[in-house]
């Protein structure tokens, strides 16, 4: 029984607010669902097995470049060590975050896009005006615009699902911000970049539930754009004549890094040369850390290795379409399925470039190429997607920020149409 005046320990300031650390404490730390597991668990595997590849492709040109064979390796994990703490971070944000700053990812590259195009500061690689350079620090842009387009149309597509399948209400703003974007990136003459966001912006919209005949104006007027992109180029006109000609014209110059990616390949056989054994990466092969890195991995890990790492981008695959089918707003599943379409098609289109399928694009493999931009970028992305997994486990409403136009319908279920 208590006693007349005495106080409990739940009347006490100090304990309740010792009572709210606790309950705090716990729900930062509480299960997260499968879903989030599985994505976090893949992306990290990929992860390391990037930093033990770069490692070994890199050492040889980082030891003629006077960096040391740990020259490569070394910025590259310092990336990681920026990037995995990044993404972490970011999966304890919530959506709200997203849907109210999430533009400022866009404008910002957008603005440093321009500053590559128009200043000094921009530096031209491999015939793409798509690099930014101050003070010996190295980025691109572009990837900052990929990372801003996926948010942005999660926002605005969220915004007017009610109008969706009305064409006004789905080309403004859709069409000139997001073409405005791919036409900067297009401008420095980087074709695989311009490729991979006019898919994610394609798959944006499919996951917004939009008709499929209403997307095909779109994609025809962006495959004309592509094949004009394609053809504005001499070295990317010599690239593609080549790969269309049965037998290889030019040896020494256009065919010389798609031919040596593919005796690595046939070098590895099945099991492999051995972990750091590659000679392709004695300066045979060209961007063997970055765009070839899959054929040093085929070389070393032999086609076991290499079907290693298709199998992680496929399981990486199934892991952002959980989420996708988890999801029952939106927003989430515009973001998680455009993250995906980035992510997976990027990894496809280089993949398919190292086996001689496609021409030559200059599209790093995710988490493995090197390369920091690159790295960080899809891991905040990822971070998103787990942001969303984690919020999975809680209701999730109506978009309280959704578009209601005068007499306008009540909002149906969300169904792909």
């Amino acid at each position: 029984m208590r006693r007349p005046g005495a106080r409990s320990a739940a009347d006490h300031p100090s304990a309740s607010r010792m009572h709210t650390a606790r309950v705090s404490v716990g729900r930062a730390f509480q299960a997260e669902s499968s879903n989030y597991y599985f994505l976090l668990g893949t992306t990290l595997f990929l992860v390391v097995l990037g930093l033990v590849m770069v490692l070994s492709s890199s050492s040889v040109d980082s030891y003629t470049a006077r960096q040391g064979f740990f020259g490569t390796f070394a910025k590259q994990g310092l990336f990681a060590l920026i990037g995995v703490p990044l993404m972490l971070v970011i999966s304890r944000l919530p959506m709200r975050f997203w849907k109210r700053w999430g533009w400022l990812a866009l404008a910002g590259g957008a603005g440093l896009q321009l500053i590559v195009l128009f200043t000094p500061l921009g530096v031209e690689v491999g015939g793409n005006l798509n690099w930014l350079s101050v003070g010996g620090i190295n980025m691109q842009p572009s990837e900052l615009i990929k990372l801003g387009l996926v948010i942005w149309l999660g926002v605005i597509l969220a915004k007017k699902q009610r109008y969706l399948h009305l064409w006004g209400h789905l080309a403004i703003p859709v069409v000139p911000v997001a073409g405005a974007g791919v036409l900067l990136v297009m401008l420095g003459g980087d074709l695989g970049t311009v490729m991979i966001m006019a898919g994610l912006i394609f798959g944006a919209l499919f996951f917004a539930g939009i008709k499929l005949r209403m997307l095909a104006v779109p994609l025809i007027i962006g495959s004309a754009a592509i094949v004009v992109i394609a053809f504005s180029s001499a070295s990317r006109v010599s690239r593609i004549g080549s790969f269309l000609s049965s037998e290889c014209s030019d040896y020494a110059d256009s065919c010389w890094q798609t031919q040596h990616g593919l005796f690595a390949l046939a070098a590895g056989g099945f099991f492999g040369v051995g972990l750091g054994n590659s000679k392709a990466k004695w300066s045979w092969l060209p961007a063997a850390d970055n765009d070839f890195i899959f054929a040093i991995i085929g070389e070393e890990l032999g086609m076991i290795g290499a079907l290693v790492v298709i199998a992680l981008f496929v399981a990486l695959a199934v892991a952002f379409l959980r989420i996708v089918r988890s999801s029952n707003d939106m927003f989430s599943k515009v973001v998680a399925g455009s993250v995906m379409v980035w992510i997976i098609s990027q990894a496809f289109v280089n993949i398919a470039v190292v086996l001689g399928l496609i021409p030559v694009l200059g599209v790093p493999l995710p988490l493995i190429s090197s390369g920091g931009s690159a790295l960080i970028t899809t891991l905040i992305g990822i971070g998103v997607v787990l942001s969303i997994a984690r919020q999975q486990t809680t209701p999730v409403g109506d978009d309280d920020d959704e578009l209601v136009l005068p007499g306008a319908p009540r909002r149906a279920p969300w169904v792909r149409r």
